[in-house]
């Protein structure tokens, strides 16, 4: 059976394949949730996804699902036609880069920007007893520092706990894109950050993905952001995607029709 689902997957040309997946939360209890039910999703290789719906949709379990922080019950998910369902989370890290909503989680506070970059640079990398830090790749840092816009490559030295939330964000995708990797998973990555914030980090994802030709899947609550990043969107309610636009569709879509289906889901549902 995996032999034949890991050759569909290479044959669909799909860097993401997810193959009849099941996950049930609290089994046997009340509190009993059926989240997904032999759910397919493939994304090709390039794509930036857009990710939203109402609490409980299955948003972030799709992301836990794929970096392996939650395990499916049942089928199959692949990284480029190599099945991952047995890889434990920090096993996946080696290929998936995530950045988390909350901006402490991406970055150590009590280290230097320079040792939180040159640890995100040694990512996967055997470590022995030789230096942790790598003083002449300072330059290299600061020069992607630049890219930021933010000044940071003249705050080196300085604790990451002394940043601001935006730049502690900006940083953490900075980091999480340092190291190759075949996915960026972004987990509703601006929703704690303020307006301006929000829409700095969101340029930044923008570039980082069209200028490192990174593969993407963003949950967001903002439908601007929605809207405006990615060229794939997806609507996900009680995890089934109610909406699927691609390209041409998704650039002809505004966040009025992402509202009128939130709308029509809610009277369905009976709110």
């Amino acid at each position: 059976m995996s032999t034949q689902l890991k050759s569909e997957s290479c044959q669909n040309g799909s860097l993401i394949s997810i193959q009849n997946v099941s996950k049930t939360f609290n089994p046997g209890s009340v509190n009993e949730v059926v989240l997904f039910q032999n759910f397919n999703l493939d994304v090709p290789k390039g794509q930036f996804v857009s990710v939203v719906g109402s609490n409980g949709s299955g948003k972030t379990t799709l992301l836990n699902l794929l970096c392996g922080s939650v395990p499916a019950d049942s089928g199959a998910i692949f990284i480029k036609g190599q099945e991952i369902s047995a890889l434990k989370e920090f096993q996946r890290a080696r290929f998936i880069g995530r950045v988390f909503q909350d901006p402490s989680k991406g970055t150590c506070p009590e280290l230097s920007i320079l040792e939180n970059m040159a640890l995100a640079e040694n990512k996967g990398k055997p470590f022995g007893l030789s230096m942790g830090v790598n003083r002449r790749r300072t330059d290299f840092y600061r020069s992607q520092l630049e890219m930021l816009h933010l000044g940071l490559e003249d705050k080196i030295n300085l604790p990451v706990g002394s940043l601001s939330g935006g730049q502690r964000q900006a940083l953490a995708l900075l980091i999480s894109t340092m190291t190759p990797i075949d996915l960026l998973i972004l987990d509703e990555h601006t929703a704690a950050l303020d307006p301006k914030s929000s829409e700095t980090v969101m340029e930044l994802t923008d570039t980082f993905i069209r200028e490192k030709q990174l593969t993407a899947v963003m949950v967001t609550h903002n439908l601007k952001f929605a809207i405006r990043y990615g060229n794939r969107l997806l609507m996900m309610h009680r995890g089934e995607c109610v909406i699927d636009a691609a390209d041409e569709q998704k650039a002809s879509m505004d966040t009025d029709d992402l509202l009128n289906k939130f709308n029509e889901i809610s009277l369905e549902v009976g709110n």
